[in-house]
């Protein structure tokens, strides 16, 4: 058994969507608080007097006196083969994707580069509090191979896929669908549940797949229903206009997957955000979820996400980077960008909804909320040391900082990857600053 450790700061984390019960009782919060690990799994938290008198005399106590510790950060939808294209010039999503992303993914059939680029994507992550992403890889198998591979160097718990697409790509990008299904399945047998790793049966997005590659993607889903499914679903209008002519027969864009039997409680759609109510119905009935994905849908030009609606129909929602579609790694600066994507529409973000939605809403999103999401006694020791002395200014701003809420707000509004201290996945420190 190894020993005890044990980490005295602010703590808060998240109990409930603060939509369902209300601000106050959708968290927990220890304004000299105690996280205690053993193992890879908490084994208590609370205030540090009780918790102190509880622990093994030996115990080390890590004293954090101007941080704040919180869970993990969850990233609902992130391409790791689009890490070097982050922050490409003046494009809108079809036009991007050609001019962009189709030259990047296609340098991913050589496996040495791909475990290079997954390499630093991980560091990227990790450097900015994220934990666990659901991750597209590319279309080569070898993508999600050189992935996973470097993700079990640090047991994380991530999920990837290998993009199926047999159309409406360049011959270098494309697959088939008989080539598509063999792989995934040969990919699923080997990866899911290999540890703390995922399998997300992976279309890019319906105009990119055939028929018979969406028909065989439903089937896997049917045949491992534990695995999870990711694609994207209404990013913008040229794409749901192009939908549409492409599957006449289709009430909606939504439609096309739920025709091909690609809906289910481990689906996550990327963006939704021209969605009409019978498709928000229809993602509340079969447990679907979609990543808001803020800098994404900002810097692309796509629209702005309805949180309300989302939240009227009652679906789960966790927040994206959408890398390289996305601006940064970085969850902060991710919920800084939705909290203007809702101010726009003459809505407040709250800090404490923007700390479940890039938390437990992740973790919910991804049915992992019994193992990752908050700091539950029981589930894994994956959380964050947010810095509050990190910048001078964030430094000069705290100081005058009212409650715990505030000084969230001012981090998630003025904070970077310089306010993450450290990153701990399953009880290990995988990021030091």
């Amino acid at each position: 058994m190894n020993p005890v450790k044990a980490w005295r700061a602010e703590i808060i984390h998240c109990l409930d969507d603060p939509q369902k019960v209300g601000n106050d009782a959708a968290y927990e919060y220890f304004k000299d608080g105690v996280l205690a690990v053993q193992n890879d799994k908490i084994i208590a938290l609370g205030d540090a007097e009780w918790v102190i008198a509880t622990l093994p005399k030996e115990t080390v106590i890590e004293h954090l006196p101007d941080a704040i510790i919180t869970a993990g950060f969850i990233d609902t939808h992130i391409h790791y083969p689009q890490t070097d294209m982050i922050g490409s010039y003046g494009e809108q999503l079809l036009t991007w994707l050609n001019t962009y992303t189709f030259p990047e993914e296609g340098k991913f059939f050589d496996k040495s580069h791909a475990r290079d680029v997954a390499d630093r994507f991980l560091k990227e992550l990790l450097r900015n509090g994220t934990t666990t992403a659901l991750v597209f890889g590319s279309v080569h198998k070898v993508s999600v191979e050189a992935f996973f591979e470097a993700c079990e160097v640090d047991n994380l718990r991530m999920i990837c896929g290998k993009v199926m697409m047999d159309r409406n790509a360049p011959d270098y990008l494309t697959d088939t669908p008989d080539t598509s299904y063999q792989e995934s399945k040969e990919l699923i047998e080997t990866w899911h549940n290999k540890g703390r790793l995922h399998y997300a049966i992976t279309p890019r997005f319906a105009p990119t797949s055939s028929d018979e590659q969406l028909q065989l993607a439903g089937k896997l889903l049917n045949e491992y229903p534990d695995v999870y499914m990711h694609t994207h679903l209404s990013e913008n209008k040229d794409e749901c206009a192009w939908v549409q002519e492409l599957f006449p027969d289709s009430h909606n864009y939504l439609d096309v997957y739920d025709q091909h039997k690609l809906l289910s409680e481990r689906s996550v759609f990327a963006h939704g955000i021209h969605l009409c109510d019978s498709e928000y119905h229809r993602l509340h009935k079969t447990g679907s979820a979609i990543a808001f994905c803020p800098t994404s849908n900002l810097f692309i030009g796509s629209g702005l996400f309805k949180l309300n609606k989302a939240e009227e129909h009652d679906v789960n929602v966790g927040l994206g980077t959408d890398v390289g579609g996305g601006t940064s790694f970085s969850m902060l600066q991710t919920i800084n960008e939705a909290y203007k994507v809702i101010q726009l529409q003459n809505e407040n973000l709250s800090p404490i909804k923007s700390l479940y939605l890039s938390t437990l809403g992740g973790a919910r999103a991804l049915r992992l909320e019994d193992k990752i999401g908050n700091l539950a006694v029981g589930t894994e020791a994956d959380f964050v040391i947010l810095d509050k002395k990190a910048t001078p200014l964030l430094t000069s701003r705290l100081a005058l900082s009212k409650n715990i809420e505030e000084s969230l707000f001012i981090l998630m509004t003025l904070g970077d990857d310089r306010a993450i201290q450290a990153t701990y996945s399953a009880g290990q420190c995988v990021h030091k600053r």
